[in-house]
């Protein structure tokens, strides 16, 4: 008789909603106190059918290099063993942590019209409803996170990306900026280059400036970061003249990029990772605003919000992520709940090789330790009520709204700001627009203004209207290099559509009075 067949090889070729739950049922949750999980014990047996991605240990910097898990650490794992009784860690005893139970309270997929209630106790994983509870979440946690959240991640992930290698994992971070952070310390020395964007994020760029390392800015247009200009700093590298070795890292935000708005077209994704694979960087995907994503802005009232037949649709409207085509495993993508849950919450998670993700863990368990519990409990009561399919659905649900956002901000643009010196390209994903300014136009530029003197007036021209913007200079990659133009960066993101109108109309008051218009 021949051996019945495994139905997990009938699967389709990539992890949908629709076959979540079957694959989850190869898998028995880990629920134990600071218990490990890995990316391995959730991923589809697909992924495993795909060629193995490169290693990076030659890459890693001595600090990196000399990690090694804490010996307190690593006897964690066996408290799993039956009967175990530990006398070895320093775990508080949970019935003296001040906490009976949490309520949550959040919105009920599909339509996010009503609301589902919730609460976390100390006993749900002995009661057997719920897979996590106050007990393990307010005590000492796993540097790559709850295994509910790691689960819920890996899924997603392969769900949105598939990347195209089977030794990627995904681990838990306190955010982008301290995922950043981490990843300098693994790859870049003192002394070294970085490669971003001709703009930049400005929290990103300084976060490098006191390990000592020195940003380098490749010049962008309307599609993205030019690759021959890329290429061009790579190939003429000058060892000697730079006092530095070639840049191993390239920082990039691809999708609604911070602060010009600029989403890269999957051309020059395609270009930029070809570029990547020539001089062998590794390549950070920053992509906080990656569901963010909008149709063509067609003029006030004109837009119409994307409706999708189901969730596969919407995962396939998407712009290609640098992750999906990352043959090589060069790409450590940094998501983030902070734009698309809260940011309070201080929890996202990385993607990238495993030798990295692990090593990554090892920075982490002497610094952050773990994400915090109490942001980790409240995720996961969301993500047991919602799953993927209600995740999916919120996401389609906040990209209609700040379609909205961005149409509103857009037409306040064409209704108050004066063409003559002012211009912009309307966004088409993320938060931001960036605003260009034809400071030579200015009457003091004849008196002898410097262009950073004329944008500090025309700063607080601004202010002095009562309204906010934030200034081009301040996302320049290489402040050694001279501005290209002057520019504004303003968000759609947080204040209502009739106070957008208003600080628009007071921008535009102050551009006029600047320009003597």
């Amino acid at each position: 008789m021949s051996p019945a067949a495994d139905p997990l090889e009938s699967r389709p070729e990539r992890l949908t909603v629709a076959n979540v739950a079957a694959n989850r049922s190869r898998t028995t949750l880990p629920t134990a106190l600071v218990a490990a999980s890995h990316s391995d014990m959730f991923k589809s047996p697909a992924c495993f059918k795909k060629p193995k991605g490169k290693e990076w240990r030659e890459y890693f910097t001595v600090e990196a290099g000399s990690r090694e898990q804490p010996k307190l650490k690593a006897i964690a794992q066996l408290m799993k063993n039956p009967g175990m009784i530990s006398l070895a860690g320093g775990l508080p005893s949970s019935s003296y942590f001040p906490f009976e139970t949490i309520s949550i309270s959040n919105p009920a997929a599909p339509n996010f019209t009503e609301v589902h209630h919730s609460t976390a106790t100390k006993h749900d994983i002995a009661d057997n409803t719920s897979p996590l509870d106050l007990e393990v979440v307010l005590n000492y946690g796993h540097a790559f996170g709850t295994p509910p959240l790691v689960r819920f991640v890996t899924e997603h992930t392969e769900i949105a990306h598939n990347p195209p290698y089977s030794n990627w994992s995904c681990t838990l971070t306190v955010g982008s900026t301290s995922a950043w952070d981490t990843t300098m310390r693994l790859f870049c020395e003192r002394g070294d280059y970085v490669l971003f964007e001709e703009f930049t994020f400005s929290s990103s760029r300084e976060a490098a400036i006191p390990l000592g390392l020195h940003p380098i800015g490749v010049k962008m247009d309307e599609t993205g970061p030019l690759p021959e200009h890329l290429d061009e700093i790579l190939m003429n590298w000058d060892v000697k003249a730079r006092g530095a070795r070639k840049p191993r890292v390239f920082y990039t935000i691809p999708t609604g990029h911070n602060p010009t708005g600029i989403t890269h077209s999957p051309e020059r994704r395609r270009a930029i990772y070809k570029i990547c694979q020539k001089h062998d960087l590794l390549l950070i995907e920053d992509e906080p605003y990656y569901f963010l994503q909008m149709d063509e802005y067609k003029g006030h009232g004109q837009s119409e919000s994307k409706t999708f037949s189901n969730h596969e649709e919407f995962v396939g409207s998407l712009v290609p992520s640098y992750l999906s085509m990352d043959v090589d495993g060069r790409v450590i993508r940094f998501d983030s709940f902070s734009k698309i849950i809260a940011p309070g919450s201080r929890i996202g998670w990385i993607t990238a090789p495993d030798d990295i993700t692990v090593t990554f863990c090892r920075q982490a368990e002497s610094s952050i330790q773990s994400p915090s519990g109490i942001s980790q409990i409240a995720l996961h009561k969301l993500f047991e009520d919602w799953d993927h399919a209600g995740f999916l659905d919120w996401l389609m649900h906040i990209q209609k709204s700040y379609t909205k956002r961005r149409d509103t901000l857009a037409y306040s643009c064409e209704k108050f700001l004066p063409s003559e010196i002012a211009s912009w390209v309307v966004p088409q994903a993320g938060m931001f627009q960036w605003i260009n300014i034809d400071w030579k136009k200015h009457p003091s530029v004849k008196a002898g203004k410097t262009h950073a003197e004329i944008e500090q007036s025309l700063f607080e021209s601004v202010v002095s209207e009562g309204s906010l913007v934030a200034l081009g200079s301040w996302f320049l990659a290489d402040t050694t290099q001279e501005e290209p133009g002057m520019f504004f960066r303003v968000t759609f993101a947080s204040a209502p559509a009739e106070k957008i109108e208003e600080a628009i109309r007071r921008l535009g008051v102050a551009l006029r009075r600047e320009f003597q218009l």
